[in-house]
């Protein structure tokens, strides 16, 4: 192999990796900016305030923008090595002539899609056609504007890198992909777990870490079903936000995080100790740490610890949930020593009164 030769293998290995790394982004590139969404920011707007609107943009920019990569490798190729002749194409052979060719045609086709799906304001996109057959009649732009108004809501759900995003908020399960958003609405689809990964990521621990892979099947037949795939320690926060319960026919055993396993300890201990009988005029208020769930505890002491820094009454009034004050309690606890988190005591987050796991206690009215 001679010298030319050998630098035209080095650009085509180059310009494969930028090719891979610009379709499929790495973490440096999102970093340094090297994505469509970063360049084309000023013409795809704001992806928080008009989420449908945004994706229409970024996948008909995106499959116009992929379909000139092709012809980059050969313009590069070209001015890389002269000696090719590659900017003379009467002169090529069968094979440069029909590369040449087709990487016209797939811009030529590309060109055409982006004309269609952006015209008389992206009525024919694929996007605003799979949400007129979610909106049952309806306007897909009256779907459009609640799916937005939800997504700028703080506690939906999501996870994933930029451009392959799984998002859940309080009636929508989307995801995001290259040239496309999968939107489901919660009251019509079959979810189900349906396989479990796990990779080792310490070849000298052998710790692992779990991805769960479900599938989201529309009862509408004309809706594409999609899958989803979250690390197995995203799955409580995913369970949360869902209305539609997660089958798990094949009974996949799911990871459970450090503080997940904890707040299951907790409860369980909670659950066995003595009951807290509601004084008639007290009532319960909506607890403060989620501002969802009504206060279910209170924090009495019932151990015989004594001395300095044991635990002592707390007079507050009810004003947490169980798993509110588990999270609290986790986190005032040494993260080095979880094995000591049950024996240990915590601050009450209110008044500060030192309790520990046996002081807590369920409400009874």
């Amino acid at each position: 192999m001679g010298n030319e030769e050998t630098l035209n293998v080095i650009f085509t290995i180059g310009y494969s990796f930028f090719v891979l790394c610009f379709v499929a982004p790495p973490t440096e590139f999102v970093s340094a900016g090297l994505t469509i969404q970063n360049v084309l920011s000023n013409y795809l707007g704001s992806e928080q305030l008009h989420f449908i609107d945004y994706h229409m943009k970024r996948t008909a920019i995106t499959l116009l923008t992929h379909s000139l990569l092709p012809l980059g490798y050969y313009i590069g190729l070209g001015l890389f090595s002269p000696n090719l002749g590659l900017f003379t194409p009467w002169k090529l052979g069968f094979l440069w002539k029909s590369y040449l060719v087709s990487c016209v045609l797939v811009i030529l086709t590309t060109s055409l899609l982006f004309y269609l799906w952006t015209r008389n304001k992206y009525n024919s996109h694929p996007i605003a056609k799979e949400l007129a057959l979610l909106g049952n009649g309806t306007s897909w732009r009256a779907v459009a504007s609640s799916i937005n108004i939800e997504f700028r809501r703080v506690d939906k759900f999501t996870t994933g890198a930029p451009g392959r995003r799984v998002i859940v908020t309080d009636s929508w399960v989307m995801k995001t992909s290259t040239y496309y958003v999968y939107i489901a609405h919660q009251n019509d689809i079959h979810l189900s777990l349906s396989k479990s990964e796990e990779h080792d990521i310490h070849y000298e621990s052998m710790t692992s870490v779990q991805f769960l892979k479900f599938n989201v099947i529309g009862i509408n037949p004309k809706l594409k079903p999609f899958t989803i795939r979250l690390n197995a320690l995203e799955y409580r926060d995913l369970k949360d936000k869902l209305t539609t319960p997660i089958v798990n026919a094949r009974n996949i055993v799911i990871k459970q995080s450090l503080s997940d396993q904890f707040l299951e300890a907790f409860r369980h201990q909670v659950s066995l100790n003595q009951v807290f009988n509601m004084p008639e005029g007290m009532e319960a208020d909506t607890c403060i740490g989620c501002m969802q769930k009504e206060s279910d505890i209170k924090l009495v002491k019932l151990c015989d610890s004594v001395g300095a820094d044991q635990c002592v009454q707390c007079y507050c009034r009810p004003m947490w949930c169980l798993e509110c004050m588990g999270k609290w309690y986790a986190s005032r606890q040494d993260q080095q020593r979880p094995e000591i988190w049950m024996s240990g005591n915590s601050p009450c987050p209110t008044c500060r009164a030192v309790f520990c796991v046996l002081d807590v206690c369920h409400i009874v009215k």
